[in-house]
């Protein structure tokens, strides 16, 4: 936890929270639970029809962690985050902050836990109002509540614009506008802290920012939750990014969790085939670097018709009969390891002589699938199977193709015969032709020369 220093005069008091003596731990999993989310359920309604934006999702957030959640776009993990906070109320779950439910609390006692609960949103640009100056932004807070003088205001906004890395003295009378995107991101965080919360929610907080700028927030991020004793939920799409910054990482797909687990163990040994994709489609700057992993094909079902069964079937390489008829449970596969999935690519304890699955040993060997097991969302590959780098499975050789049969010459046609001879003779018949008077030369025929052999006379 951090030390706080508390400036008092007047009605009010403003409390600065100053860095720890020593680094930051990951938490065990016998630290505080700060966060629950219960079988939360997110819907609209468009027209007769209603959007299942999150359906059912579960997890827990202790105490000083940084939960990563990540997905597609369009799975559900920002109208997650909102629903966290209540910006958008859940239709139907709960949503359990230190043993109060934020969904049975009325307006009054909401505004007030909300002090403690701060939201980071994903265009720091548009979060910002354009009509005010940045140290009344970042003072905001501070106002509302009436905390500390006038002069005690001032000298925290000053602190927390220096402790985010802008310069107050030039930055404290100019507007957004006047910023570049990773500088707005700063002046939001800095507002998102002077109320001195427990718990950030950062909604994607990177994904508008250039690669350079992004390196510059994850490290300001990792500064401060170690320097104010943070717990965050870190929504992102990006696994590369994700690892970076947190403890665990939650995968959503289509309004659900798939899979959740320790940074470390999910980038080691993923057992959803989503998260699977997901890895396969970080990019790696090695020109020659080959990934075992399967690109993800197709596109995102609609969550206003999701389909039946694992909402993963209709794209995944692995689906099963199974997969189209029941609904996968998030189960434990390992201590600390969850995966919705009816055939995990990692059976048994993950980590400690986990093996694979045998159906996933079957699909990427190309052998075919027993009756029980025969793909039917996936149409079969009719090329030859591919070679796989999974131990102890050996592809079967084609068998070689017989020759074709030699194919007979085709029959010489013979020539035809000349027409008799027509020259005229003084007062006698004209002779017939002698049997040998004119040959045809069949070799000359077939060469192609096309020519016969000159009239020769009967000796």
């Amino acid at each position: 936890m951090t030390d706080t220093t508390t400036a008092s005069a007047g009605s009010g008091s403003v409390s600065i929270p100053t860095p720890d003596s020593g680094g930051a731990e990951a938490p065990g999993p016998d630290a505080e639970i700060v966060l629950t989310a219960d079988r939360l359920v997110v819907e609209f309604r468009s027209g007769r029809q209603t959007v299942q934006a999150v359906s059912g999702v579960s997890f827990t957030v202790r105490n000083g962690e940084t939960l990563g959640l990540v997905g597609e776009s369009g799975c559900g993990k920002s109208t997650t985050g909102r629903a966290l906070v209540q910006v958008q109320p859940p239709t139907s779950g709960r949503v359990i902050y230190k043993d109060q439910d934020l969904t049975t609390l009325n307006p009054r006692q909401l505004r007030r836990v909300r002090t403690k609960i701060q939201m980071i949103f994903q265009d720091p640009i548009s979060s910002l109002n354009p009509r005010r100056r940045v140290r009344d932004i970042v003072a905001e807070p501070l106002n509302i509540w009436g905390r500390g003088t006038k002069k005690e205001r001032a000298e925290k906004v000053r602190e927390m614009l220096v402790a985010v890395g802008i310069d107050p003295d030039t930055a404290g009378d100019r507007r957004p506008q006047e910023f570049s995107g990773g500088q707005c991101q700063r002046i939001s965080i800095a507002r998102a802290l002077m109320a001195e919360p427990d718990l950030l929610i950062c909604d994607e907080p990177v994904s508008a920012l250039d690669v350079s700028v992004q390196a510059q927030i994850l490290n300001l991020l990792a500064d401060l939750k170690e320097r104010f004793g943070l717990t965050m939920v870190f929504i992102a799409h990006d696994l590369a990014v994700v690892k970076n910054v947190s403890d665990r990482v939650a995968v959503m797909y289509l309004g659900k969790l798939v899979e959740i687990a320790q940074s470390d163990e999910l980038y080691r040994a993923a057992a959803h085939p989503y998260t699977e994709a997901l890895l396969a489609s970080i990019p790696e700057p090695d020109p020659d670097h080959t990934s075992d992993h399967k690109a993800l094909t197709g596109e995102l079902p609609s969550p206003l018709n999701p389909p039946s069964g694992c909402r993963f079937r209709t794209r995944c390489p692995y689906a099963q009969d199974l997969c189209a008829e029941q609904e996968p449970p998030l189960r434990d596969i390992a201590p600390g390891h969850q995966v919705a999935c009816h055939f995990p690519l990692i059976e048994g304890e993950s980590g400690t002589g986990g093996t694979v699955s045998p159906v996933a040993l079957t699909a990427a060997a190309g052998l075919p699938a027993s009756s029980s097991q025969r793909p039917t969302a996936v149409p079969p590959n009719p090329g030859p199977p591919r070679a796989t780098t999974l131990p102890g499975v050996v592809t079967p050789p084609r068998p070689p193709t017989p020759p074709a049969p030699p194919i007979p010459p085709a029959p010489v046609a013979p020539a035809p015969l000349p027409p008799p001879s027509t020259a005229p003779s003084s007062g006698a018949a004209p002779a017939p032709p002698a049997d040998d008077a004119v040959t045809s030369d069949p070799e000359a025929d077939a060469g192609g020369s096309g020519g016969r052999k000159k009239k020769r006379k009967k000796q």
